[in-house]
């Protein structure tokens, strides 16, 4: 689908964007352990800069706390600062806290559960004995084990409640695409406990509205957002839910030819993030 006069017209006058990261506008590099840069994603960063537009960068990821992700991207040449960086443990923190969850049990690694910490909440290690705990979160686990599952069972069985960084199973690396940690942990807890997890990171509207907060854009602004991802349950489907413009890339786990309900729809598909550089 190419980019019409009037599809122009929105991204230009846009009051701010949010990208994915991988599949999106980088893809890790395992030989160096960082990211780099998908064709023209620099050069759309770097307009967005130079034009005073405002953008995030908004991982599912949470293998790394944000300022990790941050600098690998500005080491791939991504003029990324990190208060621009994103995970769904930024978002999760923020709601945990509006909630009045104070005690929480982190089944992810350190980088998961870093920005929880930062914002000040008591986080108990996976397999941790600890009473009075309100929450268990989700994130990427790939050490998870059952003395982890015990433990977290037994904190849903108290009364804690059941919160995850994501729930999609995969998502795209440079060797396509790979399993995510959160997907198969919540899967055994529901069957254990019947609960349910509530998702913190995309495609929530937790995630969206931590997003226009740290763009200090107010809510009224979301149908003159842009949301740039290449997964349709995550950022396609987290843009159309509030009215914003999703421009979907077939550079990850979205084919350019999968037929996609409304929800997950994107307002235009690109190939690359040329015709996106070529608008602003």
């Amino acid at each position: 689908m190419k980019l019409n006069a009037e599809l122009t017209a929105r991204l230009r006058g846009a009051a701010g964007f949010i990208f994915d990261m991988d599949g999106t506008i980088a893809l890790g590099d395992s030989k160096s352990g960082g990211h780099r840069a998908l064709p023209h994603a620099i050069a759309v960063l770097e307009a967005l800069k130079a034009s005073g537009t405002p953008y995030v960068v908004f991982t599912n990821g949470t293998a790394k706390p944000p300022a990790v992700y941050a600098n690998s991207l500005r080491n791939a040449g991504f003029p990324v600062e990190d208060g621009q960086m994103l995970t769904p443990s930024t978002s999760a923190a923020v709601w945990l806290d509006s909630v009045g969850a104070r005690k929480v049990r982190v089944l992810g690694n350190a980088g998961c559960a870093a920005p929880l910490i930062d914002a000040g909440l008591d986080v108990v290690s996976p397999s941790e004995e600890a009473d009075g705990v309100d929450a268990v979160y989700t994130g990427w686990f790939r050490e998870f084990d059952f003395n982890a599952l015990e433990a977290g069972c037994h904190s849903l069985w108290n009364g804690a409640r059941l919160v995850t960084a994501s729930h999609v199973p995969f998502f795209a690396t440079e060797n396509g695409r790979a399993i995510g940690a959160s997907f198969p942990i919540n899967a055994m807890l529901t069957a254990m406990t019947r609960k349910r997890p509530r998702i913190l990171g995309k495609p929530s509207k937790v995630a969206f509205d931590t997003a226009m907060k740290v763009l200090g854009l107010p809510r009224s602004a979301a149908k003159d957002m842009v949301v740039v991802g290449d997964d349709p349950a995550l950022e396609m489907r987290m843009a159309n839910a509030v009215g914003a413009m999703s421009v979907g890339l077939a550079t990850g786990i979205m084919g350019s030819d999968v037929a996609l309900p409304e929800k997950d729809r994107p307002t235009v598909l690109l190939n690359d993030l040329e015709p996106l550089l070529g608008a602003l």
